[in-house]
């Protein structure tokens, strides 16, 4: 009403002005002016984008615990944390003090985001979600006006679903929560990390709503100590890359409602995946149904995923091809790798393929063994002799070597380093900072040129079976583990 009577007065004002005869040409600037500037106060600040309409999670998108595979561990941490919220009038009777903020680490793709969501399910509370680079703008103070929207927004959230507690996700904390005094040149980052700290300290055991902060990020090293302290972050979960149980877990998750052939095994699947995160673990069997359909195939098979698993690792394939020269190289380069890696460990060669890939001209894929955690010299030099394999198979058939095994080299001096490192080498225990470049080098050197001469031996008693493999190679493309392991067994019965 106060709004409508203010622009009839307005109007009437003018309308007198230009009976009287007055010239209203500086009143309308300003009026232009004015409302041009009250529009930018609306619009530039945007308090209200992404946090003024926050609203819970829809039931329908609902995410529990039980959605969430190869995380066991940190579920069940978590939600002992979560606890104190379901159970909030036993921890008001034992005085104790509420958690404040729970922060989950990890690399990403380990299910950090949805294991929040499922927090709010678990404790029937609303999910409030924002991002890190929400809160940075060039403008001062803006930052820290949306920290304190987010608590507000939370609660009123909160009071209009009828329910006692909520949750605040922040992704990706460290942009803001990153120590001050490090972003000398912007001030607005530290008083935006100043207001989150000051409305963490605000929160009570007494309050109308619970709130709960929850916060994830892989770079736990750049958050300022202050956030990281009891009272504030009081517990730091752990979501980390899943084991082989896990992965078995997280793809029986992922294939439930695919229809998946008889000689498909999650099991070896789990086991060729070491490394993988959740979200590649998703990828990869979205991958195996899209490559069923471009076959028009009603089922997914086992080829399908074996498939997969190579274009999640090196990505899709590419028309680029080497010409005849090149690629007879490319083929002797992987049977090399091939030829060691089933000397150290025979039966682990799963694939041998020529066809340009991400950025490889060719590859040679190994059967994972059991996840391996701990490694000894024997098993890092062994590594060592497969990543020099390729160049030295190239310097007996071509007597030189190629540009291609770069990278093999750079994989290779990072292991020798290791060595060092772990205390495995002839200097015993040392750091390798502290250690003198040219002693580095020198036993780097030696470590190297150790398993090079071992595997120059080998390869020059399998020089005609390197031949003889990359026409076979050439001609097919492609040729499986158990294809590589018959011809080589057949040269050694010759």
């Amino acid at each position: 009403m106060l709004k409508e009577i203010s622009l009839g007065l307005l109007a009437a004002l003018l309308v007198f002005g230009l009976v009287a005869g007055y010239d209203l040409t500086p009143l309308l600037f300003l009026a232009i002016f004015g409302g041009a500037l009250y529009y930018l106060a609306n619009t530039k600040g945007m308090v209200k984008s992404g946090f003024g309409n926050s609203s819970p999670i829809p039931r329908k998108q609902e995410i529990n615990f039980d959605d969430i595979g190869g995380q066991g561990s940190a579920i069940k941490e978590l939600k002992e944390a979560l606890d104190f919220i379901r159970n909030h009038q036993k921890i008001q009777n034992l005085g104790i003090r509420p958690l404040k903020g729970i922060l989950m680490t990890g690399p990403p793709g380990t299910g950090k985001t949805l294991m929040a969501r499922a927090a709010a399910s678990y404790t029937d509370s609303v999910f409030v979600s924002a991002s890190g680079s929400d809160f940075v703008e060039m403008y001062a103070g803006v930052g820290a006006q949306r920290v304190r929207k987010l608590f507000q927004s939370a609660r009123e959230t909160a009071n209009k679903q009828k329910k006692r507690s909520a949750i605040i996700f922040i992704d990706e904390i460290e942009v803001l929560a990153t120590k001050r005094g490090s972003n000398s040149s912007h001030m607005e980052y530290d008083q935006t990390l100043n207001a989150l700290l000051v409305e963490m300290d605000g929160l009570k055991v007494d309050d109308n709503v619970r709130l709960l902060i929850m916060a994830a990020t892989n770079r736990v090293d750049m958050m300022d100590p202050a956030l990281l302290r009891p009272g504030r972050f009081d517990r730091q979960v752990k979501v980390d890359l899943p084991d082989k149980v896990g992965r078995f877990e997280i793809l029986k998750l992922h294939t439930r409602n695919k229809p998946l052939a008889e000689d498909v095994d999650l099991t070896q699947i789990a086991k060729e995946t070491f490394g993988f995160s959740g979200a590649h673990l998703e990828s990869l069997a979205n991958e195996a149904a899209i490559l069923a359909m471009r076959e028009e195939e009603k089922q997914i098979y086992y080829r399908h995923f074996h498939e997969a698993i190579d274009k999640v690792i090196m990505g899709e394939k590419l028309d680029r091809r080497p010409n005849p020269e090149e690629l007879k190289r490319v083929a002797v380069h992987e049977i090399g790798h091939a030829l060691i890696s089933e000397l150290v460990r025979p039966g682990s060669v799963s694939t041998l393929t020529v066809t340009s890939r991400g950025g490889a001209l060719g590859y040679m894929r190994q059967n994972p063994e059991d996840d391996i955690y701990l490694y000894t010299r024997d098993y890092l030099e062994n590594q060592i002799s497969i990543m020099l394999a390729g160049a030295v198979a190239e310097e007996v058939v071509y007597s030189n070597r190629s540009t291609g095994a770069s990278n093999d080299y750079e994989k290779a001096l990072q292991t020798a380093e290791t060595i060092i490192k772990s205390g495995m080498s002839r200097l015993g225990v040392v750091s390798l900072e502290h250690l003198p470049g040219e002693m580095k080098h020198t036993v780097v050197s030696e470590i190297i040129n150790g398993q090079e001469e071992r595997v120059v031996e080998y390869m020059n008693n399998h020089k005609e079976f390197l031949t003889v493999t990359m026409a076979v190679l050439l001609e097919k493309e492609k040729i499986s583990g158990e294809e590589f392991r018959a011809l080589l067994s057949g040269q050694n019965a010759a």
